[in-house]
Order: C-alpha cells, then structure tokens, then sequence
C-alpha cells in the first residue's frame, strides 16, 4: 500500500502530540534489564524500565515478539511512567507451562494478573499485533485494571490470503497435514541471520532504516531462541489460537470487545501495515467508546519500533487529555 485509502484518511481523529521534553533517542542501547516474576504458576520474564513520574506502563508484544519489541518506546517515556515489558509463555525467555494452551484469553489472564500483582491501581496498557488483541481482551473484561490503552496495529480479524503477509512462504504448509511436519523442520533450520532478514521485511516499511544495533540485538535473539525446547511449538499454537479467534461465531467475535472498552484508548496504524490492513483501523477507533485513530505514513507493523518518538509524543498526549478528561 502506497498511501493512505480515503476511508482511512476520512477516520482519522485529532490525537493530540505532547510538547513535553523527551529524551534523546539512542539505539546504541541494549535491551531493558529483565528478571523473572511468579504469575499464575508461569515464571514470567519482564524487562522493567525505571521511570519518574506516577504512572505505570505495562507492554505486551505481538506474535514471534518479545519484551524487547518495546526497548526505544519504554525509553522515550521512561521521564513519565515505569515500564513493564512482558514475554508471554511461550515468547521471549518465558518458558510455558506444562499443559499451557496458548489461547487468546488465556494470554490475556497471565497479562490482567500480572497487572493485578504490581499493586498500583490501574495501569497504561500498551499492546502490537497480537499484544493488541490480548491487551483489548484484558481492557474489555478487567476495566478496573486499565488507565488507558493504546493499540498498536492490533490483530483483529483480517481474512486476507498474501503471501505478503507471512514472513516465509513455506509456512501457510506448516500446518497441513502430511506435509506439515516436513515443513516445520526446514524452518526450524532457518538461520537467525535469514530469520531477522525476514522480520524486517515483513514487519517495517523501510528495513533499510533500522539501525544496525538493534538488528544484531535481533539475530542474537533469534538465536537464542532457536535453542529453546518450547520457542517453536509456542509460535505455531499460538498462531493457530490467534486465527482461531478471527473464525468464532460472530457471537464470539472480537469484534464485539471494543466497546466494552471503557478506558481512554490510542490506536495507531502505519499506512505500509502488510500483517493487519489499515483499513482495519477506522473501524476499531470507531468502536470503541473513547477512541482515537492515529495513522503514521511510511511504516509498517510495529511502529513502536519503527516511529518510537512519533508514538511517544501520541501516548503522552493521551495521557496528559485523559488527565484533564478531554479525552
């Protein structure tokens, strides 16, 4: 997609940008420290970013994500709010459970649990892709729990058939029958090297842009992953429970979560989005009672990653109109 659809131009809100100073962006950095929390029965890894202010962040990553997705965003509003960047079992370095079954709301009931364990009333919530759809689940049901919520390109129900929209060919296959097996060991043998290659195609707008710190940080987690018992399986059930909530009875849909959602919440979507389409995003802005629509030109699925100081400036402008309920 070369520019935006007059649909999606038409929906889009006044966000207000915050004017307050943030710091300087700086990609030589590695990730956020992280260690290891208790959260019902799972050993949760969350990368905590220390931050002044009252508030608290929690961040949930997309699908093949990690804490990590989050490390140049939490920075930018660290002068504002303490962050917390969880690995999903599954994901990162969480290592599920015996038995996990990798559902939507079972991720969303480790996410309101973990909210519930910080002890500090409710929470800025901030999800991508599959974060996003999780973090709407735990908005909708724990109201109590959410200050506000952004979503950044979250995965709601988009049926499309691309090969654009997956990372390898080859994986549509993995989930055959016969052939499936066969074809979850090839990509078993992708190298971390490939691995990110394909990531950054998929996933940014410009690869070329993203600085090369942060995508030897990337090869080094792929390869640490690749060396995980569970990483794969957690991958391949978590995609398939994804796909699952987008094909329920629209009894069930996800469609009828947002406007559950009572807190003031953020959408943002890059125009070049190959994963979610953006012309998803006028119709959750529009759903949600609170909601405002912010569309970035020039970038692709994760532009918490991709525009971090763009988003920033739009999350504290959110938090500064809901402060004054003007939002």
């Amino acid at each position: 997609m070369t520019e935006t659809p007059e649909a999606v131009r038409t929906a889009i809100t006044h966000v207000p940008l915050s004017a307050k100073p943030l710091p300087p962006l700086d990609t030589t950095t590695g990730p956020w420290p992280g260690d290891y929390v208790e959260v019902a029965g799972h050993r949760v890894h969350v990368r905590r970013t220390p931050g002044e202010g009252t508030r608290t962040a929690v961040y949930v990553h997309g699908l093949g994500g990690s804490a990590t997705n989050w490390t140049d965003l939490a920075a930018q509003l660290s002068g504002y709010a303490e962050g917390h960047a969880l690995d999903l079992p599954g994901f990162g370095r969480s290592e599920p459970i015996h038995g996990y079954d990798f559902r939507m709301l079972t991720h969303a009931e480790v996410v309101t649990r973990y909210i519930e364990s910080l002890g500090t009333g409710p929470v800025d919530l901030l999800g991508n892709s599959m974060g996003g759809a999780i973090t709407l689940m735990a908005a909708a049901s724990r109201p109590d729990l959410v200050r506000t919520l952004t979503l950044v390109s979250p995965a709601v129900p988009d049926l499309r058939l691309s090969l654009r929209r997956v990372s390898d060919p080859r994986m549509p296959l993995a989930f055959l029958p016969v052939v499936g097996a066969r074809v979850r060991e090839q990509l078993a043998s992708v190298t971390a090297e490939e691995r990110t290659r394909q990531m950054l195609r998929l996933c940014f707008a410009d690869p070329d842009q993203v600085p090369d710190n942060r995508i030897r940080q990337s090869r080094e987690e792929y390869a640490e992953r690749s060396a995980q018992a569970w990483a794969g399986n957690a991958l391949n059930r978590s995609t398939i429970e994804l796909i699952r909530t987008w094909l329920v009875p629209r009894s069930k849909s996800l469609w009828l979560l947002p406007p559950k959602v009572t807190a003031p919440t953020l959408v943002v979507w890059g125009t070049h989005d190959r994963l979610v389409s953006v012309r998803k995003a006028p119709r959750v802005a529009r759903l949600l009672p609170r909601g405002r629509l912010l569309v970035l030109p020039r970038t692709g699925h994760v532009a918490q990653m991709e525009r971090p100081v763009s988003v920033a400036r739009a999350v504290l402008g959110m938090w500064e109109a809901a402060d004054r309920d003007e939002w």
